[in-house]
């Protein structure tokens, strides 16, 4: 039988992420390429005693459908736990932040209209944007942030963009972390462009050595989106996050949310509530934090130690999962990535987080699932992979 598929649907691209992670799987591979949160850090005698307690307190309830905006009491935390005034009423749970991004997808791109995006950006957000049929624009910019004059040459350089897509605290891919200063330009310059700011942060609690500025949206609550999640800082398994909306689009995303998974799974919910009762994040947090913190510091002086004279760059995230580098001219990450897999080292290339012109010598490489070990010898095979390139080049 030929089925025909909708026009959206040829716009839609499997993750390069996960083709990565089905070569990582290979025996004795040590994998730097899964955004993966540290299985290390997951709570679970917390959610088991939160599990015994939610099915004898509110079995009943939590086995039946819910509110599609979310328990009241969760809502209620969350708008507790960001650093501004929040109305809990504009707090929407969502099934996973990925699930913010396709209802933002959903509710503000039509086909053809701009949309603005930092250059490099988060993979996921480029999925859940593309089969709107957007016109995808990056913006460039430095270790601060976007750089403001590119935004508004950007933003001016068509007709009026319909949101930019920014992750302030430790980004994914490159762990970048937005400055001060350029989260009041950003904001000053959207406010005079009317344009809105989508800003996500699955990250911003994993500092290492002090907390990031206040958010984007803490400036301009009008004209901002703001996601986050709790897969970082308790499970990804229990696909637990939230938005929080103005007035003016929060019913069309409640609206959207109803047509795709009615409400998110109340049982978690009722966990994640009951477990961050009586500051239980205030107490884990700095755990998860010490350990990537101890992560961060191996694979830096791995790459001291090993990439010495290779003519590779690379950065010093403050925070995250994630450290951005950069091979020498000439060498490709894509090219380099089957080599290493043979060396038995896994990493993800730089160029499907671009929005228009890759970058193919960047690459990401996480360091918060493998231990210490692992580190200094993954990044030792990583340097004898780039090393065999170059003599290839060379020959």
């Amino acid at each position: 039988m030929a089925w025909t598929l909708a026009r959206r649907a040829h716009g839609m691209n499997p993750s390069v992420i996960r083709e990565v992670l089905k070569l990582a799987e290979r025996p004795g591979i040590i994998s730097f390429a899964g955004g993966l949160p540290s299985p290390k850090t997951f709570p679970i005698d917390a959610f088991a005693e939160a599990c015994q307690r939610v099915l004898r307190d509110d079995g009943a309830a939590a086995l039946q459908y819910g509110a599609s905006e979310g328990l009241t009491r969760l809502r209620e935390q969350v708008a507790q736990m960001l650093p501004w005034p929040v109305d809990p009423a504009r707090v929407l749970i969502t099934t996973g932040s990925q699930q913010g991004l396709d209802l933002v997808a959903k509710v503000l791109i039509d086909p053809g209209s701009r949309v603005l995006v930092e250059n490099p950006t988060y993979l996921g957000a480029l999925q859940a944007f593309t089969p709107m049929e957007p016109r995808i624009q990056g913006v460039d910019g430095d270790d601060e942030g976007p750089d403001p004059q590119a935004l508004r040459d950007a933003a001016k350089s068509g007709d009026a963009p319909r949101l930019l897509y920014l992750l302030p605290n430790f980004q994914n891919p490159t762990g970048r972390l937005m400055s001060e200063s350029r989260r009041a330009d950003i904001v000053q310059l959207a406010a005079e462009l009317g344009l809105p700011l989508i800003e996500d942060n699955p990250y911003g609690d994993l500092w290492f050595d002090a907390p990031p500025p206040l958010p984007l949206s803490a400036r301009r609550p009008e004209g901002c989106i703001y996601l986050g999640s709790f897969s970082k800082v308790l499970s990804p398994g229990l696909r637990l996050g939230y938005l929080v909306a103005p007035d003016e689009v929060y019913p069309k995303l409640l609206q959207a949310k109803q047509a795709v998974d009615l409400h998110t799974p109340g049982f978690n919910q009722r966990m994640v509530s009951d477990v961050l009762r009586d500051g239980f994040l205030e107490r884990h947090v700095p755990g998860i934090r010490a350990l990537y913190r101890a992560q961060r510091d191996a694979m830096l002086a791995a790459l001291e130690r090993e990439m010495r004279g290779l003519g590779v760059q690379w950065n010093h995230p403050a925070g995250g999962m994630f450290l951005w580098a950069r091979l020498p001219p000439g060498m490709d990450a894509s090219a380099l990535l089957p080599r290493a897999v043979e060396r038995g080292v896994a990493f993800v290339p730089g160029a499907p987080f671009h929005a228009g012109q890759p970058d193919p010598r960047t690459l990401r490489l996480s360091f918060v699932t493998a231990t210490r070990e692992q580190i200094e010898l993954g990044v030792a095979r990583l340097a004898a992979a780039i090393a065999d390139a170059q003599q290839a080049r060379a020959a």
